[in-house]
């Protein structure tokens, strides 16, 4: 009889060490989740209709911090330059230095004299509403909305000096998941994958949130453990005492 107590107890103190085992790692995962997520994204609103139907005017999104010289042909980014505006814009960027973007040829955008599929558009086979060739200086990207008959993008600014175009050091972050309304991930559009350079990849949100989440259930299934083995324990008791009455 003692030697079975004996067990039962140790059975006990090691399930106490694993809960709380779970309850640490999982605090660390959870917690830890979100700081990394809090030093690598800042949340913006989008602040018009530009970018539709990707997102929306007044659309929460994560845009992950990044240095200009990281942005590749079709990224959406968040920037600020003087000759637009002094407020942050979310637009996307369709040439880097070196290009030649071009307009239209059957509805769409040519670089570097290759047309490119863009799927995005919140209007099919309309890449803009009339026609422009640009030139993008070396170190500046040019930019365009998704919503294409109404954005107020780089071809407002043609007569500009560069065209158009900004400077990479006017980017302050790149898009990489709508967080409100809910509407997930914001992808890499394989349209300009096949050009040099490529896309980028994307951001560490998915394993950020994947972090939160196991430590939330680690967490949980931590702290449940006492009051699931206490009842555990009471039930056994009783089953005990009502067979010894039997017994008896």
């Amino acid at each position: 009889m003692s030697g079975t107590g004996r067990t039962g107890d140790g059975h006990g103190r090691l399930g106490s060490k694993l809960s709380g085992l779970a309850v640490a790692v999982g605090c660390v995962l959870f917690l830890g989740g979100f700081a990394w997520a809090a030093v690598m994204y800042k949340p913006y609103t989008v602040p018009t209709e530009s970018m539709t139907p990707t997102v929306h005017a007044g659309d929460r999104v994560l845009a992950e911090r990044i240095d200009g010289s990281q942005v590749r042909r079709g990224d959406v980014v968040v920037f600020t330059d003087p000759t637009w505006g002094d407020m942050p814009m979310v637009k996307r960027v369709v040439g880097i230095g070196g290009d030649t973007i071009a307009c239209c040829d059957k509805g769409r955008l040519k670089i570097n004299g290759k047309a490119v599929e863009e799927p995005y558009l919140q209007t099919k086979d309309l890449a803009s509403v009339s026609d422009f060739t640009a030139d993008v200086p070396k170190g500046q990207l040019f930019l365009l909305g998704d919503e294409r008959s109404a954005s107020l993008d780089s071809r407002v600014h043609l007569d500009d000096p560069g065209q158009g175009s900004v400077p990479r050091s006017a980017v302050q972050a790149r898009v990489d998941a709508i967080a409100w309304p809910l509407n997930g991930m914001v992808g890499r559009p394989q349209a300009f994958a096949s050009l040099p350079g490529g896309v980028s990849s994307p951001g560490p949100l998915r394993l950020q949130l994947a972090a939160v989440a196991v430590g939330a259930v680690l967490i949980l299934a931590g702290a449940a453990y006492g009051p699931i083995a206490a009842r555990s324990a009471r039930s056994a008791r009783s089953r005990s005492e009502r067979a010894t009455a039997g017994a008896h």
